[in-house]
């Protein structure tokens, strides 16, 4: 079974877990200093926010599938758009260990498609080494990804 995710950057953590707790009408299933998450069933929704970006608003958007083999068909789908597609085996991100693949839409959105295997300690497998990995390795850099909006005043 399939999961929307939705990654919000936000300033002020503490601030929007209150806003967002009080409009889902639950609290997190998952909350640190840096990042919270709420898995809804009404909607099925993997909702996450973090305060690690210095670009605030939707960071990316995903689909969370419950199995490899979930995973592998939507790879199939994405394969289909002829875009380039990044895959990434035993990602360690936002305090979870997964299967993925990215890709960007026509506007230079993120998607990422997603199996979670685990949860792990940190944000991410930078917060723990000093090998010098990149720190933001959860969204990789990807043709346009990182490029500023161009309206909103981006």
């Amino acid at each position: 079974m399939k999961r929307l995710h939705i990654h919000l950057a936000v300033e002020d953590l503490d601030r929007n877990i209150e806003f967002y707790s009080s409009l889902f009408g639950s609290n997190p299933t998952v909350r640190h200093d840096d990042y919270a998450k709420w898995m809804l069933d009404d909607p099925r929704i993997n909702f996450a926010i973090s305060n690690r970006s210095s670009k605030l608003g939707l960071d990316h958007l995903g689909i969370q599938v419950d199995s490899d083999q979930e995973l592998d068909s939507l790879k199939q789908q994405l394969d289909v758009t002829g875009q380039p597609i990044e895959t990434q085996q035993g990602a360690s991100c936002c305090y979870a260990q997964s299967n993925k693949h990215w890709i960007l839409d026509p506007q230079g959105v993120a998607w990422e498609t997603f199996h979670s295997l685990s949860e792990i300690p940190t944000f991410n497998k930078a917060d723990a080494s000093s090998d010098g990995e990149n720190p933001y390795a959860c969204r990789p850099v990807m043709d346009g990804s990182e490029s500023e909006s161009s309206c909103c005043g981006g």
